[in-house]
């Protein structure tokens, strides 16, 4: 008994003594994994650590050194856009706010209408019920009684009253045949006939007959009645015989006129009840039947014309207006369903159309786009290829996201490629190249008519800089006011190119937004946060279409928060409107304007 304790005492000692000598060792090894597992990830956190300068943020290196612009020491970058991909873009919470920048979510993301097609379209006069009022015989209009276009007709009413000479003639005939009808009828006969074919009565003719007097001024009479359209001859015009007048329509009927897309044609047919709905009535639907679809296809849309007629008894419709149409589909067509988007959303570069889109649902994340276009409806462009059904999309404050995605060498509209700039001295000939590849960007051919307007609020634009330069808030109050009164002098019809009318419309927008937020506040801070969406999107005006100026391109990569702020000037040296006196020669110029 006494050898079993002394057993049992002796296994105990030796479990003690291994936990002693053997569990540190085994928990060291495990600690010792621990310690070579942090050194790898903190190795690894390393070979992706890159290296900026707090001066100029544009410079990104992967490893530590000085600045190759100012030769400062490089500083950490921050890690807030890693997982970004190459073309990513990453806003603060801040430029969001500041810059207003709003998203839509685009195409049919609840399903109700998959079993519907959706047109876009507007009213039309009908041409069936459409009438020309034309000048029966040559003369000049002495008194025309229709004052404006939309003005109601009635049948019967006196439309104008026109001196005719050759119907001076005819009547002095008739007044020589009456003295000899019965002793040539046929002579007195055919003058009577004569003057039916210029369309006078028989109790015209024989009040001229009758009175043995020679009119001079002879009415012309509303043969319809309606609304007129297009007045087409003004009081005192001569016109010839059968030269239109006025043009008169009857709006009792309306057409809608919508553009299908090829891969909907075999979804509608001639008789199919559409239901229509407008902006103007959005409660109330109005009930048609396609009445025409056009046998030809429109290439450059890809699109046919398709005809709904409407009662308009009422006269709630009017010709211009826009519309929408639902159309029922054929049973089991899974037919995509058109994405449209509003035209803010998009931006022009004279060749390419591109958007913002938001990658990322939860955080401010944007990546240029570039899509195909369809029609216009309205405020709406339909997008034939380039997004899918519930992308979300940039439809305010797109050239603002455009000139940050520049800031961080990016594709964006400037810069189709997009790239970082490269590390040491590299680097900086990198961003030289970025530089270039902005001012070779093709400028829009424009009349030097709109540049000149262009240069009064460009002008403008230098005072309202300078009043900020200067600290002077109540100044660049009153900049702002003039600068908006130039932004509405500048004529939009000047904009032949369609690409160039559609981008300075955007442009325009932007900037009366932000120098209506400057021009309604005397705080120079907030004047300020403004001033930096104004100047980048008067820098995109200027490259995109220029004021037969040499400008300069100033930058402060301590404004807007550190995240940096463009400005323009007329000079080399640097005047600071982000801090004014405070640090006015803070910043460097970055591109010269031709």
């Amino acid at each position: 008994m006494k050898k079993y304790i002394i057993y049992t005492a002796i296994l105990a000692i030796g479990l003690v003594l291994g936990y002693v000598f053997f569990g540190p060792s085994a928990e060291g090894s495990v600690n010792s994994k621990k310690v070579t597992d942090l050194s790898e990830d903190v190795n690894h956190s390393e070979e992706h650590q890159m290296w900026t300068c707090s001066m100029h943020p544009q410079i990104m290196q992967p490893e530590p050194g000085d600045c190759p612009i100012c030769g400062m020491d490089l500083i950490p970058a921050e890690t807030g856009a890693e997982g970004l991909a190459m073309n990513e873009i990453k806003m603060s919470d801040n430029a969001m706010a500041l810059a207003n920048i709003q998203t839509t979510i685009v195409g049919n993301i609840s399903g109700t209408d998959d079993n519907k097609i959706t047109l876009s379209g507007k009213i039309m006069a009908n041409e069936e019920a459409n009438a020309v009022q034309a000048s029966y015989f040559e003369g000049r209009i002495e008194k025309l009684n229709v004052n404006f276009t939309g003005e109601e007709v009635r049948k019967g009413q006196l439309l104008a009253t026109i001196y005719a000479p050759t119907l001076v003639a005819a009547q002095q005939e008739l007044l020589t045949a009456s003295d000899l009808k019965e002793s040539q009828p046929g002579l007195y006969k055919a003058v009577r006939n004569k003057l039916k074919l210029w369309k006078l009565s028989e109790s015209q003719i024989d009040q001229i007959e009758s009175s043995g007097k020679v009119r001079e001024n002879f009415p012309i009479y509303a043969t319809v009645s309606g609304t007129v359209s297009q007045k087409m001859a003004e009081e005192g015009d001569y016109v010839k015989q059968g030269q239109p007048i006025v043009k008169v329509s009857d709006l009792g009927t309306v057409w809608a006129m919508f553009d299908a897309y090829e891969r909907q044609i075999s979804q509608l047919k001639e008789g199919q009840k559409v239901t229509i709905t407008s902006n103007a009535y959005p409660n109330k639907e109005f009930e048609a039947s396609v009445s025409f679809i056009d046998p030809t296809l429109n290439t450059k849309s890809r699109t046919v014309s398709v005809r709904a007629t409407l009662n308009n008894k009422e006269n709630l419709l009017k010709p211009g207006m826009f519309v929408t149409a639902k159309v029922a589909m054929t049973k089991g067509n899974t037919m995509e369903i058109a994405i449209s988007i509003p035209a803010t959303a998009v931006m022009w570069t004279g060749e390419r159309s591109l958007v913002y889109v938001k990658t990322n649902p939860n955080e401010p994340v944007f990546e240029m786009q570039e899509v195909t276009l369809g029609t216009k409806n309205g405020e709406n462009y339909t997008i034939i290829e380039g997004l899918s059904n519930g992308d979300e999309v940039v439809t305010n404050g797109t050239f603002t996201v455009d000139a940050a995605a520049q800031l961080q060498g990016k594709k964006s509209m400037m810069n189709a490629s997009g790239g970082k700039t490269m590390t040491g001295h590299e680097g900086h000939l990198g961003m030289e190249n970025l530089n270039n590849t902005v001012d070779a960007a093709k400028r829009m051919d424009v009349a030097s008519k709109f540049q000149e307007q262009l240069k009064t609020v460009f002008d403008d634009y230098i005072m309202l800089k300078t009043a900020l330069t200067n600290d002077q808030s109540e100044k660049a109050k009153t900049a702002a006011q003039t600068l908006q009164k130039s932004l509405t002098q500048v004529d939009l019809a000047l904009l032949k190119d369609k690409n160039a009318n559609n981008h300075w419309a955007q442009l325009e927008k932007e900037l009366k937004a932000s120098s209506n937020e400057i021009a309604q506040t005397s705080d120079i801070k907030t004047q300020r946060n403004h001033f930096i969406s104004l100047s980048a999107h008067l820098i995109n005006a200027m490259k995109a279409f220029g004021i037969n100026q040499e400008i300069y391109i100033d930058f402060c990569p301590m404004a807007n928060n550190n995240e940096g702020a463009y400005w323009l000037s007329t000079e080399k040296e640097i005047q600071n409107p982000y801090y004014g006196q405070a640090m006015l020669n803070c910043g460097e110029v970055t591109e010269t304007v031709q």
